[in-house]
């Protein structure tokens, strides 16, 4: 990383600003594109690159959200995630970078893949209905970076992060992801000195979990010791159901009441824990353990409130 002009796409989001906080520990210059930069709009993007010459870049830019927001808003999901993905992939390529990592999602996966799910899973069945619009970018992008790498022989990875949470996360009950919402719901039940909070579905499915911490150390080891075409899964190796983390987050926000379930609401895949012994192998492994990433989560969340208020 030494000397590098790096640049974090979607370094305000919560990945994007992990990833900036791991690299300030670093003897390098991180580049951050002004809010006016519109990744959408491709020359806007190139005249960014002739600009700003980065040696790395990091896509952690994207458009994303929970079953409910994927699933109302399917066209945007689609559309914004490929022109975002597109044009900097392609800026990348012009203006010569010589590393680019790609951040994609587990929903790239087939919603009935073997468990836990190995890499050459992509395309091997059909995705799940209710995320399929963004899974969908996911994989163009994938496969951008492929054939960037064989047709022009750019040094472009990607990595495939389980769902993550942490500081900086979406806590916004219409479009967020299931850990944040849940702490949220928790939190203002405990407020409200509610009885019970109710959550999607049956609560059976299962899911893995990653600190954002985690996955920004992740990123920079695959920057600095990985080049290779296939993409790599990073995840915490351990799922557990939905009820489960519910009860725990419960247990961390301090809420006392019973947890509801709406089986009306869909579940979604029944069960998305990623395969990580190929990154294990090159010598990552991740380090905060699941109730302690969610108080840390927590505190953020509560930190944001009162500076909102």
């Amino acid at each position: 990383m030494a000397g590098k002009r790096i640049y974090v796409a979607g370094h305000r989001g919560m990945v994007g600003s992990a990833i900036v906080r791991q690299l300030e520990q670093h003897d390098c210059e991180v580049l951050a594109a002004p809010r006016s930069l519109d990744l959408r709009q491709q020359q806007q993007v190139r005249d960014w690159f002739a600009a700003n010459t980065p040696d790395t870049v990091v896509m952690a830019a994207a458009k994303v959200g929970g079953i409910l927001a994927n699933d109302t808003y399917p066209a945007d999901f689609l559309y914004d995630n490929l022109m975002i993905e597109t044009n900097v992939i392609e800026a990348a390529h012009r203006h010569a970078v010589g590393k680019l990592l790609f951040l994609g999602s587990s929903c790239i996966y087939p919603k009935m893949a073997p468990q836990p799910i190995r890499e050459d899973a992509l395309l091997s069945g059909p995705l799940e209905p209710t995320n399929e619009w963004y899974a969908i970018a996911k994989i163009a992008g994938i496969k951008l970076c492929q054939a960037y790498r064989r047709q022009h022989g750019c040094d472009f990875i990607s990595a495939m992060p389980t769902n993550l949470y942490g500081p900086g996360d979406n806590f916004d009950l219409q479009s967020s992801h299931v850990l944040p919402a849940l702490i949220r719901k928790a939190h203002e039940a405990k407020l409200a000195g509610a009885s019970s909070i109710e959550i999607w579905g049956t609560g059976t499915p299962r899911r893995e979990f990653l600190h954002v911490d985690d996955l920004a150390e992740a990123c920079l080891f695959l920057l600095r010791n990985y080049s290779g075409e296939e993409h790599v899964n990073i995840g915490s190796g351990s799922d557990l159901t939905i009820a489960d983390l519910a009860r725990t987050v419960c247990d961390v926000v301090g809420f006392t009441g019973s947890i509801t379930y709406d089986t009306s609401k869909p579940d979604g895949t029944p069960r998305k824990l990623m395969d990580g012994s190929k990154i294990a192998a090159l010598g990552w492994r991740p380090r905060t353990e699941l109730q302690a990433g969610i108080s840390t989560a927590y505190q953020w969340f509560l930190t944001q409130s009162v500076a909102s208020r």
